[in-house]
């Protein structure tokens, strides 16, 4: 059950409508559309609540990093510079959203997005795994590692 910060950040993103992949040409532009919008007002949200914690990158298409059978499965999410620290991910850095985002999202689709991916699946297991990375000292902040 996620926390009343965090129910309340995703009912702040809008819920996507349109039922489409990167396969199906002119749907896949709406659905783009709509992705782009709720991820501007979750970054938004966050600017506003002094929690910018990440950025994101996409290709012209806006498939890169995305499923072919997307929406109906899951993106994975990857962070290769933690890739072997954490028994909680896959080989390349492919965090586990296995057991907790992944059936949120299937009784979701279409309507979960990307900016619901970061709210719910991302952000979540880097409040869990990152501490504790920094408490075995595998990962230490960027300004400590100058010093």
């Amino acid at each position: 059950m996620a926390d009343e910060a965090t129910r309340k950040a995703v009912s702040e993103i809008p819920l996507l409508k349109t039922n489409a992949g990167p396969r199906d040409k002119e749907l896949w532009v709406q659905r783009l559309k709509e992705e782009y919008l709720a991820l501007i007002k979750y970054v938004e949200n966050n600017k506003n609540a002094d929690n910018d914690w990440f950025r994101l990158e996409s290709n012209k298409e806006g498939t890169r990093s995305i499923p072919v059978t997307y929406p109906a499965t899951a993106p994975e999410v990857a962070i290769p510079e933690l890739d072997g620290k954490t028994a909680k991910m896959y080989r390349g850095g492919k965090i586990c959203l296995t057991d907790h985002f992944k059936p949120l999202w299937a009784r979701n689709v279409p309507k979960f997005g990307l900016a619901h991916l970061m709210a719910l699946g991302l952000g979540p297991w880097l409040a869990v795994e990152i501490p504790e990375l920094i408490a075995k000292g595998l990962i230490q902040h960027k300004e400590q590692q100058s010093s």
